[in-house]
């Protein structure tokens, strides 16, 4: 199976954070060979870029040329070109090429520095933007290669309009320089407007955002996607590249275009640790004995986790066998979901905290507790809101913050004593899921000391 290959023709940051960095970040995290050709050198960390050093436009060329003729390319995406000349002598390389280009128009760096000559932006018009595939302006960009001020969606469909008219297949005319809580990212192919809209992230790490859109979406396109997909799919992942982003430096910190890599890594981790804690728990004598009547669950999210998805169970719980435990499957993410949401609440609140498992109530088994020196506190689901009652999967989400403001701390079991209809609980908390073995095993080794004795 052939991989397919992009080619990213931009600038280098020497911060990591954007420039061809990111773009062949970018194409690894999207299982995409990336090349690259180095229009300009930066010297750039998060706040400022102190210097540029253009590189020759015949360099430029046969960096293109080199790679195209040996390795081939399926999708070109440009960057920061800085200069006319530049502009021109790429263009015309690029102009008899067969494959989709997206033109990332770049002008300035997170920095506020230029990143394009005044008297390049004809040359971008003239020579470059009739032989996009996908032009991918933010607002500022768009008011300079059109004169309009573009501060809405109104503005941004005109703008899109008339940069088609220039010669671009599609073009995104992105929302994120124009203010309100929404973003909406504009396409504009085949005369028809499409609307991709998602909640404002935090800026805070945002650095290098629009050299990873443009790149995931060249990615996408040399894996052989439609421009609608290939979009969406850019848009998703940038989300999650500033979700996950990374806060270095002094100034604005660089996006995470590798945080599907660090989070495949984080589940295989998440997944061995819930399977040697279930192995554990199995070979344990009489773990049965703390079995509640819906089974056991344990659970352990990754670092960051958004959704259940991000945390590892076992799918149809752990059964009592005699008295033994005994796992009805293999670990896996999305295995848990009422024990994930406790998980997913407590990691908010204190992210080393990332695991728990659900055991049955019995006040003797709190007084053991308290006893070896485990902390507890506690809920009382009889004063569950009505509104939370009626949503599915928000009671566990709201008694766990109840059972931490009440202790002002996350302790190391958090129970309540049930209600109409309902089982009472005790979840075991920690930062792992051999931990949670751990913490079980004193309070069952307590437990059958003590009904031992009384037998």
């Amino acid at each position: 199976m052939k991989l397919p290959r992009a080619l990213t023709i931009a600038g280098s940051d020497s911060g990591g954070g954007a420039g061809i960095q990111a773009d062949l970040k970018t194409f690894a995290a999207l299982g995409v060979h990336g090349m690259s050709a180095i229009t300009s050198i930066t010297a750039q960390n998060t706040y400022q870029v102190s210097k540029i050093i253009d590189l020759d436009p015949e360099m430029v060329v046969e960096q293109i040329r080199v790679c195209v003729e040996d390795i081939g390319v399926d999708a070109i995406k440009t960057g920061m070109l800085h200069k006319k000349e530049t502009i021109i002598a790429v263009s015309q390389e690029l102009s008899s090429l067969k494959v989709p280009i997206v033109v990332d128009p770049v002008m300035v760096a997170k920095s506020g520095a230029k990143l394009l000559e005044d008297e390049a932006i004809e040359a971008l018009k003239k020579y470059l933007i009739p032989i996009s595939t996908v032009l991918t302006p933010n607002a500022k960009e768009a008011e300079a290669l059109t004169g309009i001020p573009v501060t809405d969606l109104k503005s941004q469909r005109k703008a899109a309009k008339m940069l088609a008219d220039l010669g671009a297949r599609a073009i995104v005319v992105k929302g994120g320089h124009i203010s309100g809580s929404e973003v909406v990212d504009l396409l504009y192919v085949d005369d028809e407007y499409y609307e991709y809209k998602s909640n404002r992230l935090s800026d805070n790490t945002t650095h290098g955002t629009g050299c990873v859109f443009a790149s995931a979406i060249a990615a996408e396109l040399a894996k052989g996607s439609n421009i609608k997909d290939a979009v969406l799919t850019a848009k998703n992942f940038v989300a999650d590249a500033i979700r996950f982003g990374l806060e270095l430096g002094k100034g604005v910190g660089p996006v995470n275009p590798v945080w599907t890599v660090y989070r495949q890594s984080s589940l295989y981790k998440a997944i061995e640790s819930v399977r040697r804690a279930v192995e554990l728990l199995e070979q344990l004598d009489n773990a049965g004995r703390l079995s509640p009547e819906s089974m056991i669950n344990i659970a352990e999210a990754i670092p960051n986790a958004q959704n259940i998805m991000d945390v590892v169970g076992i799918p149809g719980r752990i059964a009592k066998v005699g008295n033994r435990l005994k796992a009805n499957s293999c670990p896996s993410p999305g295995g848990s979901r009422h024990v994930a949401n406790a998980v997913l609440t407590l990691s908010s609140i204190n992210p080393s905290i990332r695991a728990a498992m659900n055991i049955a109530y019995s006040e003797t088994l709190i007084e053991l507790a308290k006893k070896i020196g485990l902390s507890v506190s506690s809920y009382d689901r009889r004063e569950e809101p009505e509104d939370v009652k009626k949503k599915e999967g928000m009671t566990i989400i709201w008694g766990v913050r109840r059972a931490y403001e009440s202790a002002g701390r996350i302790t190391d079991l958090i129970y309540h004593k049930g209600d109409w209809g309902k089982e009472p609980m005790i979840l075991i908390i920690g930062r792992n899921a051999e931990e949670l073995v751990e913490k079980f095993s004193k309070l069952l080794k307590e437990y059958m000391r003590i009904t031992q004795s009384q037998e």
